[in-house]
């Protein structure tokens, strides 16, 4: 899983990047990468991405080609092995 921590005031600095964020997620589901995403909170402060057969390499790349990121909305950025039971 991918999970973002977000800038205190993302909802009022997504706008701009939102289309283009979701595009990239929606772009990795299409290829089988990307099972689930969203925001968590209300007010979101941060998000999940859970990614299916892909390594750390390739979620890595996904986390630093997210539009999110590239506009300096994320202030840091984690994978972590889900095991599920």
């Amino acid at each position: 899983m991918l999970f973002y921590d977000y800038v205190d005031d993302i909802v009022q600095r997504r706008a701009p990047h939102r289309e283009a964020h979701l595009a990239h997620i929606h772009a990795a589901r299409d290829r089988g990468e990307v099972v689930m995403a969203g925001a968590l909170g209300d007010p979101p402060h941060s998000g999940a991405i859970v990614f299916r057969g892909v390594g750390p390499e390739v979620i890595e790349s996904f986390a630093r080609e997210d539009p999110y990121a590239r506009a300096g909305l994320i202030r840091e950025w984690r994978v972590e092995p889900w095991s599920l039971v």
